[in-house]
C-alpha cells in the first residue's frame, strides 16, 4: 500500500508540474504576441490571402503586366533599429527587389536588387514605395526618396528588363515632391504621374507652393476646409519629366462638395493607383489614419473624382497600400499587412481577385472574412 501511495503522489506531482509548465510556455507565447504586436488573429487560416514571399519583407506592392507576365515593384522593408514615428522615420528602406509570377497563386521570383539607394547620386534616405511604366523599349522605374535636405523628392531609373537593373538619372524630377508615384498610361498613349502623401509623406508642407521646413507635421489643420488631395502631372515623351506644373487631384463628394480636412474616413492620405474600367477613370487610396482603402470615380485623369466608398477594410498593420492590375480577363488588388511579422514595419504583400459590380461600383473586400464586417 505504501508503494503504490508513494507512486501516487509521484504521478499527481508530474501533473501538477505538467500543467504549471504549460501554463508557463502560453504566457510566454502570449508575452511574446504583445511585444510584437502579433496575435493569433494574424494567422493565416482566417487570412483571404497568403503573402507572396516570405524571405524578405515587402510593402506597398506596384503591379503590372509586362510581355505576359505579371511583375510587382515593391517597397523593401528592414528592421533598422529605428524608434516609431508619425513621420515614418522607423521605414527606412534601402533598395527594391522586383518578383514576378507567371500566374495568380503561381510561383513568384524573385530577381534581386533592382536599385539600391546608393546608386542614387542625390538621395539622402528612406526609399519608399515604387512605381513602374513602359515606353518604346524602355522600362521606367519611379521612386520617392528623401534628399540630402531630408526633403523627399521624386527620382526615375531606366532599364531595357522589367526585372532590372535600373539606373537611376542624376538628378530627381524638376517639379516632384512628396511620395508615392503612381503611374497611368491612358489608352491615347498619354502618361500621368499620381503622387503625394501627408504626415511624413510632406505633402501639408508644400501648401505655398515652395518646401517649408517648420510646416506641420500631419496636415493644414483647417479642418472645416476642403483636405489636401494627390497630384497629377502629365509625364513628357521621353518619361522622364513633367509636362506641366502638378495639378490637385479633385475628390468630391455625391453632392459636388470637397471632402474637408476633419473626413478622416474619406479624405486622402497616401498611396494613389488609377486604373480606368468600362471608360471611367478610378482613382483609390489610403486613408491613412483609419486605414481604408477607398476610391472615386471621374470621367477624366484629372478628375472631378467622385467619392464612391471603401473597397478594402482595414488589414493588419498601420498602413494599408495598394495597387490594381487586369491579367488574363480578371481584375487583382495586391496589397499588404502584417502576417508574418506583426510588426508595422515588416510587411508582406498578397494578392487577392477585385471584382467591379454591374454598376460599376467594386464589392467590398474584407482581408480576413472569418472576421465580420
Amino acid at each position: 500500500m505504501i508503494k503504490h501511495s508513494k507512486l501516487r503522489n509521484v504521478l499527481f506531482f508530474l501533473a501538477v508540474s505538467g500543467v504549471f509548465l504549460q501554463a508557463c510556455q502560453s504566457n510566454k507565447a502570449k508575452q511574446e504576441q504583445s511585444e510584437t504586436g502579433a496575435s493569433d488573429s494574424t494567422s493565416s487560416q482566417e487570412s483571404l490571402s497568403k503573402p507572396l514571399v516570405s524571405h524578405i519583407y515587402t510593402a506597398d506592392p506596384s503591379a503590372h503586366v509586362f510581355n505576359g507576365k505579371i511583375y510587382i515593384y515593391p517597397s523593401h522593408d528592414i528592421d533598422a533599429g529605428i524608434k516609431e514615428d508619425d513621420e515614418g522615420a522607423h521605414f527606412a528602406m534601402r533598395d527594391y527587389h522586383i518578383l514576378s509570377m507567371d500566374s495568380i497563386n503561381g510561383k513568384v521570383t524573385d530577381h534581386g536588387v533592382g536599385l539600391d539607394i546608393k546608386d542614387i547620386p542625390w538621395a539622402g534616405r528612406q526609399l519608399w514605395a515604387p512605381d513602374a511604366a513602359y515606353k518604346n523599349g524602355t522600362y521606367y522605374l519611379y521612386f520617392p526618396v528623401k534628399d540630402k535636405k531630408d526633403v523627399f523628392r521624386m527620382g526615375v531609373a531606366t532599364s531595357k528588363s522589367p526585372s532590372g537593373p535600373f539606373k537611376a538619372e542624376p538628378t530627381p524630377i524638376e517639379g516632384s515632391y512628396s511620395i508615392d508615384p503612381a503611374v497611368f498610361t491612358d489608352t491615347d498613349g498619354k502618361t500621368y504621374m499620381y503622387f503625394g502623401g501627408i504626415w511624413g509623406g510632406q505633402l501639408q508642407r508644400w501648401s505655398s507652393g515652395k518646401y517649408d521646413a517648420n510646416g506641420s507635421k500631419t496636415d493644414l489643420g483647417k479642418d472645416k476646409e476642403p483636405a489636401l488631395s494627390a497630384k497629377v502631372a502629365r509625364l513628357s515623351n521621353d518619361m522622364l519629366h513633367f509636362d506641366e506644373v502638378a495639378k490637385d487631384v479633385k475628390i468630391i463628394d455625391k453632392e459636388g462638395k470637397p471632402l474637408l480636412t476633419s473626413d478622416h474616413d474619406r479624405r486622402f492620405f497616401e498611396g494613389s493607383w488609377m486604373h480606368k474600367f468600362n471608360g471611367k477613370y478610378y482613382f483609390s487610396y489610403s486613408t491613412g489614419d483609419t486605414h481604408f482603402l477607398a476610391y472615386a470615380i471621374g470621367d477624366s485623369p484629372y478628375g472631378p473624382f467622385t467619392y464612391q466608398g471603401n473597397m478594402m477594410t482595414p488589414v493588419k498593420g498601420w498602413t494599408t497600400h495598394h495597387s490594381i492590375v487586369e491579367f488574363k480577363g480578371k481584375w487583382y488588388i495586391f496589397y499588404h499587412d502584417t502576417e508574418l511579422s506583426g510588426k508595422t514595419h515588416l510587411r508582406n504583400v498578397k494578392v487577392t481577385e477585385l471584382t467591379h459590380n454591374a454598376d460599376g461600383t467594386i464589392a467590398l473586400i474584407n482581408p480576413y472574412p472569418t472576421k465580420k464586417l
